[in-house]
């Protein structure tokens, strides 16, 4: 016999999922473990026998050849049923959607995920396995993931819980009897112990939320308190609930605890072990011969502990503020913000103080008037709402919709220090209520320090420990964290480039923020060298083959924003927030900042749906005008996609051909710094990359290889010549294999000296371009040399280099003559040598390097072939005298 048990107290979701796997698993038998909640019961009332359901003491244990356990994974979840598992020769299977509880059940097979119900696991493989459903079957499933996802409104609710409710409404579920069910209404009983838990509820503000606590006491068990629970957080609008109740159980007193929280950083589940658990915001927990008072109120305070302190202005604010003085003309602040993006700007006067504020809304309508060049004084709010840097997210967000407020200045000693927005409270408060499932690892295991190899953990503890004594935040941000989500969880990831941004804290990160970190650093680890780049004071760490690190380059830099003054130009930087910085990358799974600096160490800073891309393995930028204000972000665009074998969002794919249908990339009436340092260093990426087919095929799909020249285009026969260089430079290892594929395109082009100037090639390669026709002139003679000798002679005169480039683009005659050279000829040698010529009695001198010429022509024609034919043509040519 196969048994599939759901847990005691049945309810929706373990009947739903023990329906699904009897349909995976024919002839199986579903046994409930002991009780039903009342809707549960109530529902099989009616429908019990359209499921394959028997009674507990209707199973012969010596019968039993496998159990299937669905909706938990602890014996005491299945009541008498339990003993069945200790059987010999049954095999066990579990289904369950707590991913994170503790189990005692050891199973040969286990099916788990975190979604919102287990039934949504069986519809998946139900699916899977192309198994068609009964509508009755349909019902009872799909009132299993209503039940526990509250119908898709749950916080542990997941899109693949309502793509199992649409499929079960295509196998004809039952919404009538959904509705029915779903919500059943309270029983008598149940009514009257609402009217008591009213009476008798405890209520307690902490950190602006309302934590609410009865104790019920009757003298049996009343099943449904679960409904209860819900009702009492309803009607009382309190953001968590825990619910005592205490009743006779054999010669004792149980006492069951249902908890309930809306409140983000609390876990239900962790308090609730190990005598229960459940989910983070749902669970339950029952326990025998204990004091029903001390316990409940145990469990308060542990739930207090877990209620975490609100964010702060000085968490929220951008910082520094960007200002103006009340003399700025309208037309300048609205230059300003076009500049920086912002939707307001603070004005202060000479002393700095904060004397206004005016918004965007605000200068658009006195430029609609023709006040452009008017003060903003004229137009600005005076009479400011502030706040403080301690004041609460609740108390901001409550100012901001009791004021109609779009943004607050934060306001130490008088000075302005930042400013909170109200983009920045609705980031803070729907950023990460959902958590993208990654297989069977949430986002904070994926996240933890301890992932990194024990030498960088160490590292990026020591920077961050260094980063808080002095008031700042440091983040570590772009592609280590796209690749340590993307990394094996199974393996310890290892770095050799990590980015670290410093943002203000406790006070404001100055310009040369990343470099006294950095120098901090390098008195700990003096084996590092210490670079600091540019104007902007970027400092890098860089180790070289370390026992521990190897070769590891660490990019320190100060929050910033940056702007681009016209298309293709390099930005001007400047230093800001975290956000500012995040704002001014590229692409959405290059802009995560993960906190390693307390408070909320490990909090992933996702702005922009950067994960979510990562999931669905697309690249997507950040800007619409990002293409054309820096042509080299096409390029960077195709190489994360080739290389993470992502697509282009289609958005984004638009954006690229626009940019180049602009034409934007051909103006050529001033320096165009992205089609030299940038792109050639993208370039370099891409063609020294095992890769660089793909991305290259990519690129002219998009047309993008004009951004290197307007003529530009990968025919038919510039991608045979590209292949070709990639084939015969390894003929040469020592040439560099990116360069001789960017030489091969650029050869296309006519005015290819310049183009190869502008992306700052060599001094060779300048030249060998510049001169490449006249070079090919000169080896069009190799088919008509009579001898091997003369062929090398006129081969000898070009660098490996330049006969690749010109083997590539010539005849196939032209091209073998030359791969012979490369494989054969040049690795002909005399058989003698001038350590033999001297031994033969001649004196060396000038005739030396002829009579060694004459020694190699003459065996590469085949005139000799060992030493006594060599020392006869010696004596012949160059007789001793």
């Amino acid at each position: 016999m196969d048994v599939i048990l759901c847990h005691t107290t049945a309810d929706f979701d373990t009947l739903g999922a023990a329906v699904g796997v009897s349909r995976l698993r024919p002839q199986s038998r579903i046994v409930l473990s002991g009780g039903a909640h009342p809707p549960v019961r109530d529902f099989l009332a009616l429908h019990r026998d359209e499921y394959p359901m028997i009674e507990r003491r209707s199973v012969k244990p010596e019968s039993i050849r496998s159990i299937t356990v669905v909706d938990a994974q602890m014996r005491d979840r299945l009541g008498s049923t339990a003993v069945w598992l200790d059987l010999p020769q049954v095999e066990i299977t579990l289904y369950d959607h707590h991913v994170e509880v503790d189990r005692d059940i050891v199973a040969e097979q286990t099916f788990f995920d975190a979604v919102g119900a287990t039934t949504t696991i069986v519809v998946e493989q139900l699916q899977a396995e192309e198994i068609s459903i009964t509508p009755i079957e349909a019902t009872v499933m799909a009132l299993g993931i209503h039940v526990d996802t509250g119908s898709l409104t749950f916080d542990h609710a997941t899109a693949r819980d309502a793509l199992a409710l649409g499929w079960l409404m295509q196998q004809g579920a039952s919404l009538k009897a959904i509705a029915q069910y779903v919500d059943p209404g309270l029983s008598p009983q149940l009514q009257s112990l609402l009217s008591t838990a009213m009476e008798h509820l405890h209520t307690q503000e902490i950190e602006g939320n309302t934590l609410a606590w009865v104790m019920l006491e009757t003298e049996e068990f009343v099943p449904g308190l679960s409904s209860l629970a819900s009702s009492l957080m309803e009607l009382t609008e309190s953001d968590a609930l825990l619910l005592g109740h205490r009743y006779s159980r054999g010669t004792g007193e149980a006492l069951t605890v249902i908890g309930r929280s809306n409140i983000d950083g609390t876990n239900l589940n962790d308090l609730f072990q190990p005598q229960g658990g459940g989910h983070a915001k749902a669970a339950s927990l029952s326990v025998r011969d204990v004091d029903a008072e001390a316990f409940l109120d145990r469990l308060i305070e542990q739930f207090k502990a877990q209620i975490p302190k609100p964010l702060s202005a000085r968490e929220l604010m951008s910082s520094p503020v960007r200002t103006i003085r009340p003399e700025t003309t309208i037309e300048d602040a609205q230059r300003i913000l076009l500049r920086y993006g912002h939707s307001g700007l603070s004005i202060v006067n000479q002393e700095d103080q904060l004397v206004g504020v005016i918004s965007r809304r605000d200068l658009d309508i006195a430029l609609h008037h023709g006040f452009s060049h008017a003060p903003v004084k004229g137009y600005m709010a005076s009479n400011l709402k502030t706040i403080t840097p301690e004041t609460s997210l609740p108390e901001i967000e409550a100012l901001m919709v009791t004021y109609d407020i779009g943004r607050l200045p934060v306001l130490e000693q008088g000075n302005l220090v930042g400013i909170v927005t109200r983009t920045d409270v609705l980031r803070q408060l729907h950023q990460g209520k959902k958590e993208p499932e990654k297989d069977l690892f949430p986002l904070r295991y994926l996240l933890r320090l301890e992932r990194f190899a024990e030498p960088f953990q160490k590292l990026l503890t020591i920077a961050a420990q260094a980063a808080a004594e002095r008031g700042w935040h440091l983040y570590l941000v772009g592609g280590a964290v796209r690749d340590l989500l993307l990394a094996d969880p199974s393996e310890p990831v290892a770095l050799s480039d990590i980015d670290l941004v410093v943002d203000g804290f406790h006070q404001a990160a100055t310009v040369g923020a990343g470099v006294e970190l950095a120098r901090s650093l390098q008195t700990l680890y003096p084996q590092a060298r210490l670079e600091i780049h540019g104007k902007f004071q970027t400092a890098a760490l860089l180790w070289h083959n370390d026992t521990d690190l190897d070769s590891l380059w660490i990019d320190i830099a100060t929050a910033r924003t940056e702007f681009y003054p016209y298309p293709a130009a390099n930005p001007e930087v400047e230093a800001s927030s975290i956000r500012q910085d995040l704002y001014r990358r590229d692409f959405t799974v290059n802009a995560l900042a993960l906190r390693l600096t307390n408070p909320r160490s490990s909090e992933l800073l996702d702005f922009f749906g950067g994960v979510l891309d990562l999931r669905s393995r697309q690249i997507r930028v950040l800007h619409a005008n990002s293409f054309i204000e820096d042509p080299t972000r096409i390029y960077r665009a195709v190489r994360f996609a080739v290389r993470l074998g992502f697509v282009l969002e289609p958005q984004t794919e638009g954006y690229i051909r626009h940019a180049i249908d602009s034409g934007v990339y051909e103006q050529r009436d001033r320096i165009v710094p992205a089609l030299q340092t940038r792109l050639k260093a993208e370039l370099k990426y891409i063609l020294q990359a095992p890769y660089w087919r793909a991305a290259i095929r990519k690129l002219a799909d998009l047309d993008a290889l004009t951004c290197i020249h307007p003529m530009l285009k990968l025919d038919a026969a510039l991608w045979r010549q590209m292949r070709l260089a990639d084939w015969l430079q390894r003929c040469d290892m020592t040439i560099p294999h990116w360069q001789i594929l960017l030489e091969v395109l650029i050869a296309k082009i006519d005015d290819r000296a310049n183009v190869a100037q502008a992306l700052q090639l060599p001094a060779d390669a300048i030249e060998r371009l510049a001169n490449l026709a006249e070079i090919e002139r000169q080896l069009e003679q190799l088919p008509h040399c009579e001898k091997t000798s003369q062929m090398v002679q006129l081969l000898k005169l070009f660098s490996s280099e330049t006969l690749i480039l010109v083997a590539v683009r010539s005849s196939r005659t032209i091209r073998r003559l030359i791969w012979t050279y490369f494989s054969r000829w040049s690795l002909v040698k005399a058989p003698i040598d001038g350590t033999d010529l001297k031994a033969l009695g001649y004196k060396p001198g000038k005739q030396f390097k002829q009579m060694l010429d004459d020694l190699l022509a003459a065996t590469l024609d085949g005139e000799i072939s060992d030493r006594s034919q060599a020392e006869a043509f010696l004596h012949k040519r160059y007789p001793l005298t």
